[in-house]
C-alpha cells in the first residue's frame, strides 16, 4: 500500500446514518473500479467516482445487511455493473432489505447478485486478483475481500479495531465468528492491514495484542 505506485488504491466513504465504510478500490494499472458495500448516500459514492476519475467495474457485497447493501442493487442498475457476494447462505436478509429499510427509515430494495461467491473464489476489478474468503459468524454468508499483494483486508463487520461484529442477529453464531477471525484472518499475517465496515482500519498484530475479544492473550 505504500509503493510508489502500488497496483490497488483504496479510499473510504461512510455512508447511511451508520457510518459504514463503504469502501472504492481501483486497479491503478487500468483505471477501474469497485465498490464495495454501497450501502446508501450514492450521491456521495458518485461524487467519489467523479473525484477519483475512475471506471466503476463491479460492485462487490461483504454480507448482507441494510447498512451495506441496501441500496447495492439500486446502483448496480444506475450503473449498469453485475454485484458479487456475499455468499448465498445471506440470500435471506436480502431478500429482507425492503422492510428491514422501513424499520430504520431508510431505503433498501432486495436484489439477485450476479455471482454469489464461496470460500476460495476470487474476483478480478482490473488486472487485480482478490481472493474471497467465506467467514460467517456475524452473518452466516459474510465473505472477506483479500489482496494478497498488498496485505488489505477488506472485512466488513467480521473484526473492527478493537472489537469484533454481533453475533445477535438472525444466524449469527459468536464461536464461529471466532473461528472465522483466528482461522481464515489470523493466518493471512500480523502485518494485514484490514478496513472494517465501521469504525478505523487496523491491522491483524494490533488486535492480536490489543483486541479483548480475539487478542492471543484473551483465547488462552
Amino acid at each position: 500500500m505504500n509503493a510508489p505506485n502500488p497496483p490497488l488504491r483504496a479510499a473510504v466513504v461512510p455512508v447511511t446514518a451508520f457510518q459504514q465504510n463503504c469502501t472504492l478500490l481501483w486497479c491503478t494499472e487500468t483505471n477501474k473500479a469497485a465498490f464495495v458495500d454501497p450501502g446508501g448516500d450514492l450521491d456521495k459514492l458518485k461524487d467519489a467516482v467523479r473525484q477519483t476519475g475512475v471506471e466503476i467495474e463491479k460492485i462487490l457485497i461483504t454480507h448482507g445487511h441494510m447498512d451495506h447493501c441496501g441500496q447495492a442493487g439500486v446502483l448496480a442498475k444506475e450503473l449498469g455493473v453485475p454485484v458479487e457476494g456475499p455468499h448465498e447462505d445471506d440470500r435471506f436478509w436480502i431478500e429482507r432489505l425492503g422492510e428491514d429499510g422501513a424499520r430504520f427509515g431508510m431505503s433498501g430494495e432486495p436484489f439477485e447478485p450476479d455471482r454469489w461467491l464461496v470460500d476460495g473464489d476470487s474476483v478480478t476489478v482490473g488486472n487485480l486478483t482478490i481472493e474471497v474468503i467465506h467467514t460467517p459468524g456475524h452473518t452466516p454468508g459474510h465473505v472477506v475481500f483479500y489482496h494478497r499483494p498488498s496485505k488489505l483486508a477488506i472485512v466488513g463487520d467480521v473484526l473492527f479495531q478493537g472489537s469484533i461484529g454481533r453475533t445477535d442477529f438472525p444466524r449469527g453464531d459468536h464461536r464461529q465468528l471466532i473461528d472465522s477471525i483466528t482461522q481464515k484472518l489470523w493466518p493471512l499475517g500480523d502485518d494485514t492491514v484490514f478496513l472494517p465496515g465501521h469504525g478505523p482500519h487496523s491491522n491483524f498484530a494490533q488486535e492480536r495484542r490489543t483486541n479483548p475479544f480475539v487478542s492471543d492473550a484473551a483465547l488462552t
